[in-house]
C-alpha cells in the first residue's frame, strides 16, 4: 500500500475515512484517517483523492498519546 517514503498516491481504493468529531462542518483544515488497514493512512480532507501519508500503527498510537498528553499545544 505505501511506498518506501510512506506516501499513498492512490487512495481511491481505501475506505473507512473519518475526521474528528471536533471538526466543524465548514472547517476546511481537517485531516481524515482510515484505520481499517495495515498502515494508518492520513489525508487532507480538502483533497480526498490523495495523496495520503501512511503510518505504522505503533507510530500512530504514539502520536495520539502525545497529543492527548499535550505535547502539541494549540497556538
Amino acid at each position: 500500500m505505501a511506498s518506501t517514503d510512506h506516501t499513498v498516491t492512490d487512495v481511491s481504493t481505501l475506505t473507512g475515512w473519518f475526521k474528528s468529531s471536533y471538526s466543524g462542518p465548514s472547517n476546511g483544515d481537517c485531516l481524515e484517517v482510515a484505520c481499517d488497514h495495515a498502515a494508518i493512512p492520513v489525508r487532507d480532507s480538502k483533497n480526498p483523492h490523495g495523496p495520503a501519508l501512511a503510518f505504522e500503527p505503533s507510530a500512530w498510537s504514539a502520536f495520539l498519546s502525545a497529543v492527548k498528553e499535550g505535547a502539541f499545544p494549540a497556538t
